[in-house]
């Protein structure tokens, strides 16, 4: 039976056993809706509240600052559009996002342009990260919200959150940072960050799929989207999912205690695959690699169309992606690449490779044999 190899976890991670076992007690037995009245309510309120209360000291947030979300997607969207809802009754009209921001960023964005919003899109330097000057000429009095992702999907680069978070509040402004790719592999403090809003995914640190968190400081206002129900202060409506909730706080708590075990491995991981390719030729990192997560590889092979080897690669059991799952029905090229000044053939000439903390060295060595068969394969069909 041939073996598959998964180097896609930037898109999603296997559940992690230990987190499995904490759930299932909230499948079956301790079923009950947290918000009914009675003894199996009671207990799966319990259950939420422990979590809410983890994932708070965790992040260095008071209990009260942390919303349960359905995931990234959800509280991206949430912290954008109720964030700028809320600044334009005091007269704010002006968004400042990246122009590598996740899709569920640049939706809600786009979305604000045709309700009347003004949004400036910042460009980004050649290795992928925003520079301070374009934050400084971006940011007006009139700016609502500037949102800046921790640290990029595709590439791995970390980004100025720092300065933009500076900039941001010197005129009034929210400032919200999607800290999905960032929070695996590294610790997040709300406090340190001086974020306003901050969101992160479980199932990017071997969580479940479908739920996340939407971090809001005290005294912040923001219009809520999901309306029906008192839930989550009243902000989010909805019954909470407890299972997922419980294994979010679980897989994060894991995800903090063994970080730096994790991240040693994918640094030499990432260093093994690179030196086990080095002798293919045309072949380029896009993207800062001495400022990125150790997780993501994003590389360019001339010469080879990224469709053409993504499908031979899963052929031969190597799962891979272009880009953001999330995008992966698109034919366009990436927008993260182009942004960073790829043309659209080298955009389209382009892989991203993100390993896990479950991947062995063999199947790293086996990555990379295959990876140099199939470009040479490849462009011996070219010529």
């Amino acid at each position: 039976m041939k073996q598959t190899i998964y180097f896609d976890h930037a898109a999603t991670t296997p559940l992690d056993r230990r987190v499995l076992e904490k759930m299932l007690p909230y499948f079956m037995e301790n079923f009950g809706n947290a918000d009914s009245p009675h003894a199996f309510g009671r207990k799966a309120m319990s259950a939420v509240d422990s979590a809410r209360d983890k994932i708070a000291e965790l992040i260095n947030a008071r209990k009260n600052e942390v919303y349960f979300t359905s995931g990234g997607t959800e509280s991206d969207n949430w912290a954008l559009l109720g964030g700028a809802y809320a600044k334009r009754r005091e007269g704010k009209t002006h968004i400042v996002v990246s122009a590598i921001e996740h899709h569920a960023v640049l939706s809600a964005a786009e979305r604000l342009e045709k309700e009347g919003f003004t949004v400036t899109y910042l460009p980004v330097n050649e290795g992928g990260r925003v520079e301070t000057n374009a934050l400084e000429n971006a940011i007006t009095p009139n700016t609502a919200l500037v949102c800046l992702m921790a640290a990029n999907n595709e590439t791995g680069v970390l980004q100025p959150v720092g300065e933009a978070e500076r900039l941001a509040h010197a005129v009034g402004a929210l400032f919200f940072t999607d800290a999905v790719q960032l929070a695996p592999y590294a610790p997040v403090d709300v406090k340190k960050l001086n974020a306003d809003m901050l969101a992160f995914s479980a199932h990017k640190f071997y969580g479940p799929k479908g739920v996340g968190v939407l971090y809001i400081k005290n005294g912040v206002k923001i219009e809520k989207l999901v309306g029906g129900g008192e839930q989550e202060r009243g902000l989010r409506g909805g019954t909470v999912n407890v299972p997922a909730v419980v294994g979010l706080a679980e897989a994060y708590a894991l995800a903090r205690a063994e970080t730096e075990e994790t991240n040693a491995k994918l640094r030499r991981r990432k260093e093994l695959f690179l030196k086990e390719i080095s002798a293919l030729d045309g072949v380029h990192i896009n993207g800062d690699s001495e400022n990125a997560l150790p997780s993501v590889l994003n590389l360019r092979f001339d010469g080879v169309e990224n469709t053409a080897f993504l499908y031979a690669m899963d052929l031969k059991g190597v799962c891979l992606a272009a880009g953001s799952a999330c995008a992966s029905a698109s034919v366009k090229p990436s927008h993260v690449l182009t942004a960073m000044g790829l043309t659209e053939q080298q955009a389209k000439n382009s892989v991203r490779f993100s390993f896990g903390k479950n991947n062995t060295e063999a199947e790293i060595l086996r990555g990379a044999e295959l990876t140099k068969e199939t470009v040479e394969r490849l462009r011996g069909f070219a010529r």
